[in-house]
């Protein structure tokens, strides 16, 4: 059952002993990388909530995308310099722990984003069911097929939680037709151009491919590019709503993409974490529903991000999903 939950905050008197108390916050946010277009909609969806308030972000992006390593040395980084709080997403949710640990025990207080983490302690989580995303994007390319022919699965990282989610729930909706044969699974990483040499590959393998089930829209668009250099046709879906994926439902490209709104979730973030350090009532997690994105209610999505504005606390809050 979805309902409202907000909380007085509680927060440890240690873990405000470094925050700020009035604006002119600053928020660090931590992301995955500079190549997947959905990342940078939570970077500026955090930008324009920080704006809003009269505080301000940093950014923190591996130049390698979704490196361990970089991001664990970011870590250190940002421990030093103590910024008010932090919005994070971890490149990888269980190897980033102990990362996490870090910034705990160096009482910042800490906002998780997008991919939950396996460990830490944080004020809030945002960010989405990806299981029931990968569902009903892929159930939506399957009824479009007319529940029958021979799709592919391209992958994120393999391992990260989201691309297990993802692709549990594009298996469970093949399992829901009969007449849908899946050909193969191949991971690309997140990565525009990997999908399109596995996209390639997966073509020489198999003459007739009928839908492509991507794990976000960079690998779709990929996907795409492919099957133009092949002279081929298939339906395809990514995830993400980017303004790309956006851009390829509108000239036919791309079917549909799956959405859980990142600059939302850099707005809702970063509003959580601001409103934390002074003192003001948060939500604990909010886990945003997923939409499917096609040629009939793409017009929201075509817009630029810098135009977009962030919710009302009062509509933020009324997003939340879970009590502690």
């Amino acid at each position: 059952m979805t309902y409202l939950k907000t909380l007085a905050l509680s927060l440890p008197a240690a873990m405000l002993a470094t925050a700020a108390l009035a604006d002119g916050e600053t928020i660090a946010v931590f992301t995955k990388n500079h190549t997947n277009p959905f990342f940078q909609t939570i970077r500026v969806g955090a930008d324009a909530a920080a704006k809003a308030l009269n505080a301000k972000t940093i950014h923190y992006i591996p130049t390698k995308p979704d490196s361990i390593p970089e991001q664990l040395s970011q870590i250190e980084d940002v421990v030093v310099k103590k910024p008010s709080a932090i919005v994070f997403v971890p490149v990888d949710y269980k190897a980033m722990v102990p990362g996490v640990e870090k910034i705990n025990d160096a009482n910042i207080p800490v906002v998780n984003t997008t991919d939950r983490s396996a460990g830490g302690k944080f004020l809030a989580f945002i960010g989405a069911d990806d299981y029931s995303l990968g569902l009903e994007t892929a159930r939506y390319m399957l009824k479009a097929m007319g529940g029958k022919g021979n799709v592919v699965i391209i992958e994120g990282v393999k391992g990260s939680l989201t691309n297990v989610d993802r692709v549990r729930g594009f298996n469970e909706a093949i399992k829901e037709f009969k007449e849908v044969k899946l050909l193969a699974s191949q991971p690309a990483n997140y990565q525009r151009l990997q999908a399109l040499q596995v996209m390639e590959n997966l073509m020489q393998s198999h003459q007739k491919i009928d839908g492509v089930l991507a794990a976000n829209d960079a690998m779709a668009i990929g996907a795409i590019e492919a099957l133009d250099g092949a002279n081929r046709k298939a339906l395809i879906v990514g995830i993400n709503g980017t303004k790309e994926a956006v851009d390829a439902i509108k000239t036919g490209k791309l079917l549909a993409s799956g959405d859980y709104n990142g600059f939302l979730q850099g707005c809702i973030g970063t509003m959580v974490a601001i409103r934390a350090l002074r003192k003001e009532a948060i939500v604990t997690e909010v886990v945003l529903k997923p939409t499917v994105i096609d040629k009939t209610n793409y017009q929201p999505y075509d817009t630029a991000l810098e135009t977009r504005s962030c919710p009302k606390w009062d509509e933020a809050a009324a997003m939340a999903t879970k009590t502690n």
